[in-house]
C-alpha cells in the first residue's frame, strides 16, 4: 500500500464495523453477522472485499435501494433445492442463510442446490465454503456481479467478474478452500487502488478506448480482462448461468452498479451446490485420503525459482495467522473513509 499505513487489530476492526451497521439499522444479528465477514476479508489478504465496502454498504442501506431487514422468501422448494428471493437485501446475509440451507439440506438429502435472487454484492465467496467444508461438504459457490468485462473477442462488457469458490474439508490438514474471480483481478481491487492512489499492474484491464492501463480510473471506467483469456471467458459464461439465468436474477448488463446505481435494486443472483463428502465413502476415509494428497503435493520436488508449493488457500490462511498476530494493515486512505462513515453516524473513530 502506498502512503501511511496503520495496524489494526481484528476485535477493535469488528466492534466499530458492528456499530456501523448497528446505527445504520441492522438488528444485532446481522451487524454481527456482516461485521466478522468483512473484516474476515481483511484478515485473509482480500482487502477489496473488505472494509473498504462499508461507505458503499452504508450508503445504499441510507437510500433504500438495500433493504435493511434481510430474510428472504421461498420461491421453489425441493427436498434438496430451494429458490430465495432476497428482497433486495444485503449479499452477505442472504449469501450466509443460503449456505446454511445448502448444508442443512445436503445433510439429509446428501446434495443440495440454493439459488438466491434479487441480492446484492456478497462480499468474499470464501467465506462460505469454509462454513460447509467446515461442517463436511464439499461446496461451490458463485455469483455474477455488474458489466465489467467483454466476452473474449469483444470490446463492449457484459459479463462481470463472476468469482467462483470451492471447499473440501481435510481431517489433520487444513480444509481447502480456493476462491476467485474468473477475471484477471477481481473489480474490487481497481476500486481499492483508487482508493489508495496506487497504479495497478498492465494486464489488469483496458480503458474504455480498449488499450492496456496502468490507472485505476481509467481501468474503472474501461474493462476487466478474463483470467486465461477464452477459458476465463467460458468459465464467466458457466458461472453466470448458474448464479443469474438458473435464479431468475438479473445477468450481465442487466445487473446494477454497486457503486453508480443508486436509485435501484442490484438483482445479483448466488448460487450454491453442496454435496456431503461422504457420499461414497466414510467421512473419515475421504479425509485420510485428503490428507493423503496434500501431504504429497507439499513434498513434490520444487521446479527452479521456487520455495513452496502452495495448497489452494494457504496463502490466505498464512496472511490471517499474521494478520490476526500484527494487526490489518489498513491505509490512512480507507481509515480516512471509515473515519467519515462513523462521523455520519455519530460514532467515535478509534483507530489513530
Amino acid at each position: 500500500m502506498s502512503g501511511t499505513v496503520t495496524r489494526v487489530y481484528k476485535d477493535e476492526l469488528e466492534r466499530f464495523v458492528f456499530d456501523v451497521f448497528q446505527a445504520v439499522g441492522l438488528n444485532e444479528e446481522h451487524s454481527t453477522l456482516v461485521a466478522k465477514h468483512l473484516v474476515l476479508a481483511n484478515l485473509r489478504g482480500i482487502d477489496s472485499h473488505g472494509v473498504s465496502r462499508v461507505d458503499i454498504y452504508t450508503k445504499r442501506l441510507d437510500l433504500g435501494v438495500t433493504a435493511k431487514t434481510t430474510e428472504g422468501k421461498v420461491v421453489k422448494e425441493s427436498a434438496a433445492s430451494m429458490l430465495v428471493d432476497g428482497g433486495n437485501g444485503l449479499g452477505i446475509i442472504l449469501a450466509t442463510r443460503g449456505m446454511e440451507i445448502a448444508v442443512k439440506k445436503a445433510k439429509e438429502a446428501g446434495i443440495a442446490v440454493v439459488g438466491i435472487k434479487n441480492s446484492s454484492h456478497c462480499g468474499m465467496l470464501a467465506d462460505y465454503t469454509m462454513y460447509a467444508a467446515k461442517h463436511d461438504c464439499i461446496a461451490l459457490a458463485t455469483t455474477n456481479a455488474p458489466s465489467s468485462m467483454a466476452p473474449w473477442g469483444g470490446r463492449v462488457g457484459y459479463f462481470g467478474t463472476n468469482p467462483f469458490s470451492y471447499g473440501v474439508p481435510a481431517g489433520e490438514e487444513q480444509d481447502i478452500v480456493f476462491d476467485m474471480a474468473t477475471s484477471v483481478v477481481a473489480r474490487g481491487r481497481i476500486t481499492l487502488a483508487r482508493k489508495n492512489n496506487q497504479q495497478i499492474p498492465l494486464g489488469w484491464a483496458i480503458t474504455k478506448d480498449g488499450h492496456p492501463t496502468t490507472d485505476p480510473v481509467a481501468a474503472a471506467d474501461g474493462l476487466v480482462l478474463p483470467v486465461g483469456g477464452p477459458k476465463g471467458y467460458g468459465l464467466a459464461f458457466l458461472m453466470e448461468v448458474l448464479s443469474g439465468l438458473l435464479t431468475r436474477a438479473a445477468f450481465g448488463p442487466y445487473i446494477a452498479s454497486l457503486y453508480k446505481d443508486l436509485d435501484r435494486n442490484q438483482n445479483v443472483g448466488q448460487f450454491f451446490f453442496v454435496m456431503r463428502a461422504d457420499l461414497f465413502e466414510e467421512i473419515k476415509e475421504f479425509k485420510n485420503r485428503m490428507d493423503q494428497m496434500i501431504r504429497e503435493i507439499r513434498h513434490i520436488p520444487l521446479a527452479e525459482g521456487f520455495e513452496k508449493i502452495y495448497l489452494p488457500g494457504e496463502i490466505e490462511l498464512e496472511r490471517t495467522v499474521e494478520r490476526q498476530t500484527n494487526g490489518i494493515p489498513l491505509s490512512i486512505h480507507i481509515l480516512n473513509e471509515l473515519e467519515a462513515v462513523g462521523r455520519r453516524y455519530g460514532l467515535p473513530f478509534p483507530f489513530k
